[in-house]
Order: C-alpha cells, then structure tokens, then sequence
C-alpha cells in the first residue's frame, strides 16, 4: 500500500467515525486530533478500525506515532506494504 493510500485509508475511517469531519483543510504535518476535533475514544475507534481492516495490532505506546497523518503514513507504510 501507497503513502497516498495509507492517507486515503486514514481519511475515510475518520470520516466513517465522524460524518462531519473537515477534511478541506486538513494539514499533513499538524496532529489529526486538534485538527478534527477528535477526542480519545474517535482516536481508539481508528486504531481498532485498522486493526478490523488489516488485522494490524498497533501497541499502546506507539498511538503517539499516529498522530498526524504524515506520521501514520510514516508508521502503517512498513505494515501494509504487502496490503
């Protein structure tokens, strides 16, 4: 799976949790949680979504590193690769 892709993936499980999101201006580089008002239980429904879709298991200490959407770029890339 693509950089590209792996955003896309991100931005549509966002959007499937919360139907109200903005995405028009949407910064890469900026935490997705200030940028969406995303609270912690939307951030989990993320990690779990991935987990249903690409049977990934994302520990606890590394949810820092999805942060943006460069950073979960940065971090599912090696994960999917195969996908």
């Amino acid at each position: 799976m693509t950089r590209d892709a792996i955003q896309d993936l991100i931005v549509e499980i966002i959007a499937d949790i919360d139907e109200d999101a903005d995405f028009d201006d949407l910064n890469p580089d900026k935490p997705l949680r200030d940028q969406l008002d995303l609270d912690s239980m939307d951030f989990l429904d993320i990690v779990m979504e991935l987990r249903k879709r690409h049977q990934l298991q994302i520990p606890e200490e590394d949810y820092p590193k999805l942060a943006t959407l460069n950073s979960c770029a940065d971090y599912l890339e090696p994960l999917l690769k195969e996908a």
